[in-house]
């Protein structure tokens, strides 16, 4: 496969170490592939087309992010280059420009060795595995012979268009001088989000809000307990109102409530999508098969129609067009807005909850104490197996008296709980998500049960 292992082409996007799995020559290939696959999604010629590019922090980011470039124009491109941006802002290029794509040269949330891009078509709609990645590898494999060439590139700042679109989704005079704690994780948030925090009066402690690839402090992964412990205790020291923690590159974002605690992912979907029924009422609002019963009892109180969804944002930005939903959650920190081109921000829900909180006059807790005490979730919880597949048929057979559902790994549904197990896209793992609404003790004894038949 001229040297590319095959493993790099992973469900939502392309991720491996830099140099040993991906390094220039790499880049250009994939970057002349992901040309092809435009060409043959637009029907029109290479030479007609006009790409996105943008790269993150990482250290490697400016050479391989050249070799994006230059594998584009290779194969005839028009390139328009926002140079180093958060992946959002990428998606708002192609989605605000009407390209008929984009490739952002990031890695996310990943340890400092790995490198990666993300893909898009036109609508900044992802390719996935099952639609365009396979495709990527394919064409790379059959070997991609002489580029024709005749390409062009052009830099791009949309940085402040961007920030004008963002506070267009809130009524930025309502906001108060809430004191919050950021983290920025070394990665993309500072330069994105900064200024706009500055813009509306927010008295914001930084930290780690300079980028660095190194990420010479944590490593940006918010969804890792031991890369939130230093916000959670800032918040506490300083009594503040909030505190928001953002992902590498840009597109996630996690709060922290004014008692130190993490938010789950369930509960601000549920806290969002009542924000942004407030501004579309009877909205359609999506959530995934992992998330509390919290979200969809929360939309149908607040008007709304909600649906569940398969989990990937390729499959969230695909199914919001196809219903017009205004708003999707995800529980692992995705949030996607039908008006940015139905794409995941890690700008918006920080926007949008200085909103609410500001609107409410009310803690973050006093917020969330209504789902904490009805809804006992369980997180998500790995288990390593190696039968994926035989041991979800074995929990369709244990728990054959309850509600199934097979559209994304298994899900089972009872009045008074419910689980979804997934197998992982890359591991040998299940994921099991279990909530009861009973009480904390029979969450934890359910999930006790459902684990037991997983691991035994």
């Amino acid at each position: 496969m001229t040297g590319i292992p095959p493993e790099i082409f992973k469900a939502y996007d392309i991720r491996g170490l830099y140099g040993d799995d991906i390094d220039a020559d790499a880049a250009a290939l994939i970057a002349r592939a992901f040309a092809r696959v435009i060409s043959e999604q637009e029907q029109k010629p290479t030479a007609e087309l006009k790409l996105g590019l943008g790269r993150d922090m990482r250290v490697q980011a400016p050479e391989l992010a050249a070799a994006y470039r230059e594998g584009m124009c290779a194969e005839g491109a028009t390139v328009l280059d926002a140079g180093q941006t958060a992946t959002e802002v990428l998606y708002y290029l192609v989605g605000s420009r009407d390209l008929d794509g984009g490739l952002m040269c990031t890695a996310s949330h990943n340890p400092k060795a790995y490198t990666g891009a993300k893909l898009v078509r036109r609508g900044a709609i992802a390719l996935s595995g099952e639609a365009g990645i396979d495709r990527v590898r394919a064409l790379i494999e059959a070997g991609l012979g002489d580029p024709p060439g005749g390409g062009s590139a052009q830099e791009v700042d949309v940085y402040d268009e961007f920030r004008e679109a963002a506070l267009r989704f809130i009524d930025p005079e309502v906001i108060r001088p809430l004191q919050v704690v950021v983290d920025g994780g070394n990665g993309m948030a500072g330069p994105m989000v900064g200024p706009l925090l500055d813009r509306l009066g927010i008295n914001a402690e930084e930290n780690y809000w300079t980028p660095d690839g190194n990420f010479p402090d944590h490593e940006p992964n918010p969804l890792l307990p031991k890369n939130r412990e230093f916000i959670m205790g800032e918040v506490l020291r300083l009594q503040a109102d909030l505190g928001i923690a953002w992902d590498g590159d840009g597109d996630r974002c996690f709060f922290i409530d004014d008692q130190g605690a993490f938010v789950d992912g369930d509960f601000l979907t549920a806290l969002l999508a009542e924000s942004m029924l407030e501004k579309d009422p009877g909205a359609t609002i999506l959530y995934d098969v992992r998330a509390s019963r919290a979200v969809a009892d929360t939309v149908e109180r607040a008007g709304g129609r909600a649906l569940i969804n398969r989990v990937g944002h390729a499959f969230f930005k695909t199914r919001m067009r196809e219903e017009n939903a205004a708003f999707g959650g995800e529980v692992s920190g995705h949030y996607y807005f039908h008006d940015f081109y139905c794409a995941d921000s890690g700008t918006l829900p920080a926007l949008l909850m200085l909103e609410l909180l500001s609107k409410r006059g009310a803690r973050v807790s006093e917020l969330l104490e209504p789902y904490h005490s009805r809804y006992f979730i369980s997180g998500e919880i790995n288990s390593e197996v190696d039968d994926q597949q035989g041991k979800i048929q074995e929990l369709a057979e244990r728990y054959g008296d309850g509600r199934q559902s097979w559209m994304d790994g298994l899900s089972v549904d009872y009045d008074d709980w419910h689980f979804n197990v997934r197998p992982s896209n890359t591991e040998p793992l299940l994921r099991l998500c279990l909530e009861s609404l009973r009480s904390r003790e029979d969450m934890e004894r359910r999930r006790d049960q459902v684990l037991a038949v997983i691991r035994s």
